[in-house]
């Protein structure tokens, strides 16, 4: 039997206390037992200093995971103006943002359960920074679109490592702040909206999609003829090296401020037992707290469990596995991804989780990539500034901040609890785009946007802080990666087929785009409605 089938567990997965009886313990495995105990320790220091720092710069893994991807599609216009390329290739800049996200997430996924979290959740704000403080170097297309895949190889990391990381980290009745990281992701979109308000309206070409005297490329002009140059354009450009700037920034935090600690769970599955001591200390010195958990704790443990294990069936312990051979054990990290298919139960939670993430994720790029242009294009239409447009996003995401806040919230709420949240949001989320296609007046426009980034904020908050909690330790990071690396790989597919119906744009309909972005993403009431209600374990091994 998996971990999922012999813990404990309520209804929604709420409601979890410290382990108070080793009764609760039979049956476990001694990893999942010293897991135990390490949550006994994490409880009872609380949600302390330490706990809090780990929640922040996680979340500010969140914030750069959106502060991209926004900034992206609000230079998408701009930068097409600038170099020429046709609305038929107007999706490849979501293409290739997506595929480094997809490579990042299935990498960085699987290495966090290689190498460490610790490495993993330096090395991905760094990669993303340098790429990121480049892109406002190239002059045209291809190399911008390179770029932007080595920034989105670093960013695809963020999401999977970082609830890994701070699921590891802090208390069991805690865990409704998983879905609180969520609250960076529109805080990084409204940062990204002001700073392209600051910028990109005053340091830009006439836009292309109004009527007065619009600039062509300078590619596709002869030559003496007014034209959008780099010098004219240079305010995306400002917005990129602001964002890079801030990334930078995340990677100093968290690399020389503040000294991060592997997690213990990850070094005791190595068997490391020593060292998750030595960061047990150091967690509770930070906190001001005295650590319980010595070797000595691992060590009886350990002799109780071989007892109890020699009087029955000597079946082998998952820590002994760690002990064999280096061939056998790279063996062991290929069959991880087994463990995802243990079982019934555990092959169906992984399959809906994985369609979720691909419709959620197809849903919510197809709209990030093309809903800002959309917007611009219908104001272009009943006269609305560029500028207007511009302040008009951060009126449209501000809410945002209220949704992942409720979605937290919902954590609690019986009978409703993470999954129902899910259902509704993403339904509401699905037919405020629908909406969207048939209006059009500045108030609804706006009205109808905020209402699909408030659903998608609400939805993606429980999902993310939802994920990990399904998943043990030992594979906690290669499921969270391995979700989000289907996600990010239909997030790919998915700007390829609406950049062929954007292209029918050029002829006066632009609704073929939100009809496919609203009909994938009710895709996932479906999928969340088939998940079993007992599903969340008592506790997070």
């Amino acid at each position: 039997m998996g971990l999922l089938d012999k813990v404990q567990r309520d209804p929604e997965g709420f409601h979890s206390p410290p382990v108070e009886s080793d009764h609760q313990m039979e049956g476990l495995t001694l990893f999942e037992k010293k897991c135990i105990l390490i949550n006994r320790e994490i409880d009872a220091h609380g949600m302390g200093k330490y706990q809090w720092w780990i929640w922040g710069l996680c979340g500010f893994g969140y914030l750069l995971d959106l502060l991209w991807a926004q900034a992206f599609g609000l230079v998408l216009s701009p930068i097409q103006q600038e170099f020429g390329f046709s609305n038929s290739q107007s999706g490849n800049i979501s293409v290739a943002f997506s595929s480094g996200l997809t490579a990042g997430a299935f990498v960085w996924g699987f290495l966090v359960d290689i190498i460490g979290r610790q490495w993993a959740f330096n090395l991905t704000a760094f990669i993303s920074s340098i790429f990121g403080l480049c892109l406002g170097i190239p002059n045209s297309y291809t190399p911008f679109l390179v770029l932007t895949a080595f920034v989105g190889f670093g960013v695809g990391g963020n999401i999977p490592i970082d609830t890994t990381i701070c699921l590891e980290f802090i208390p069991q009745n805690r865990r409704f702040l998983l879905a609180l990281l969520s609250i960076f992701q529109p805080v990084g979109v409204i940062m990204t909206s002001v700073i392209a308000y600051g910028f990109i309206p005053t340091y830009s070409c006439k836009p292309d999609f109004t009527t007065a005297n619009p600039l062509s490329s300078c590619r596709n002009v002869a030559s003496g003829t007014p034209c959008c140059s780099k010098n004219q354009n240079m305010g995306y450009r400002y917005l990129l090296f602001t964002i890079g700037g801030i990334t930078l920034f995340v990677f100093f935090m968290r690399f020389v401020v503040f000294h991060f600690q592997e997690s213990p769970k990850f070094l005791v599955f190595r068997g490391q037992d020593e060292k998750a001591v030595k960061v047990l200390d150091h967690i509770a010195k930070f906190n001001g707290v005295s650590n319980s958990i010595s070797m000595e704790s691992f060590d009886r443990l350990t002799a109780e469990h071989e007892s109890i294990l020699s009087a029955s069936s000597g079946k082998e312990l998952l820590g002994a596995r760690l002990k064999k051979t280096w061939r056998q054990q790279g063996v062991f990290e290929l069959e991880r991804y087994k463990l995802l298919f243990s079982n019934a139960q555990v092959t169906r939670l992984t399959i809906l989780v994985w369609l979720t993430y691909i419709c959620d994720f197809w849903g919510f790029t197809v709209a990030g990539t093309y809903l800002p242009t959309i917007l611009a294009k219908k104001g272009g239409e009943i006269d609305v500034s560029l500028r207007s447009t511009y302040r008009s996003y951060v009126y449209i995401y501000l809410p945002g901040i209220v949704a992942v806040v409720l979605g937290s919230v919902m954590y609690n709420v019986p009978a409703i609890g993470r999954k129902w949240t899910m259902v509704i949001s993403s339904g509401l989320m699905g037919a405020s785009i629908f909406i969207f296609s048939t209006v059009n007046t500045q108030a609804s426009n706006i009205g109808l946007n905020v209402m699909e980034y408030f659903f998608q904020s609400m939805f993606n908050a429980v999902l993310y802080g939802w994920t990990p909690e399904v998943f043990s330790a030992p594979i906690r990071g290669t499921a969270c990666g391995l979700a989000s690396f289907w996600g990010r790989l239909f997030g790919i597919v998915s700007p390829l087929i609406a950049q062929h119906l954007y292209a029918r744009s050029e002829g006066g309909d632009i609704n073929a785009v939100l009809y496919l972005a609203g009909g994938v993403t009710l895709g996932c009431v479906i999928w969340i409605s088939l998940l079993p209600n007992k599903l969340v374990g008592a506790q997070s091994m």
